[in-house]
């Protein structure tokens, strides 16, 4: 058994179930900007009265995690050092608690439990993946069997070259004019010009974090939760 699976099973709620919070997956792949989750969930925490998050890590964007969140698992890190985050997820566990016709399937459940996908950072090979439909994991999962009438955010990360690249711009233009469910959180470009042109740029987190209050219906709840922590 994989030491990293959550080794538990998940069933989303009946969408009859009523709830009094969102409910946000937020997913990171591979780029050095994955390290800003840290920053975006500590953001949404004071949300946590209205906002249930999951996180889905793939396996490139384990290695740009503080060990604090690796170890022992992001499954038991991440929900320990944000208690906002309900559950953090893998690849180790798409299949773990799967036996027989019946079981749940983890990237169905999620699929079902999100009102809002964001991935940030996107990174250019995930991206790849996503246009072309030959996606893998839990989050390829997710994004091939999203429900078309939610939204699906993404945030692109990576470096000037790759950027302008004409196949980039091809597939960003499938992303931006031919699926509406998706909204493209571009970089600014002026970003790109410093001395390091190999180094990932994504828009700020700050900008990710406001995209989802206001997807979500969050603004102006901000200080009804903080006054919940006193």
């Amino acid at each position: 058994m994989d030491p990293w699976a959550n080794n538990v099973q998940f069933y989303a709620p009946a969408s009859s179930t009523p709830r009094t919070k969102k409910h946000l997956l937020l997913a990171c792949t591979g780029s050095i900007i994955a390290k800003k989750v840290s920053d975006m969930l500590t953001a949404l925490t004071p949300y946590s009265p209205h906002l249930n998050i999951h996180v889905i890590i793939t396996p490139s964007a384990i290695r740009f995690l503080p060990y604090t969140l690796t170890h022992p698992s992001p499954g038991a890190a991440i929900p320990t050092i944000f208690p906002i985050v309900s559950r953090a997820w893998t690849d180790a566990d798409q299949w773990i608690q799967w036996t027989r016709f019946g079981d749940p399937l983890l990237h169905i459940e999620l699929r079902q439990w999100a009102d809002l996908l964001v991935i940030a950072p996107l990174d250019a090979d995930f991206l790849a993946k996503i246009v072309s439909g030959c996606v893998q994991g839990v989050l390829g999962g997710v994004v091939r069997a999203w429900d078309v009438q939610k939204t699906i955010m993404v945030a692109p990360a990576m470096d000037a070259f790759t950027w302008k690249h004409p196949v980039m711009g091809e597939q960003i233009d499938v992303l931006k004019n031919r699926w509406d469910w998706v909204e493209v959180l571009e970089p600014i470009p002026e970003r790109f010009q410093g001395a390091n042109t190999d180094t990932d740029v994504m828009r700020e987190w700050w900008e990710v974090v406001g995209y989802v209050i206001k997807e979500l219906g969050l603004e102006g709840k901000e200080q009804e939760a903080v006054r919940a922590f006193r």
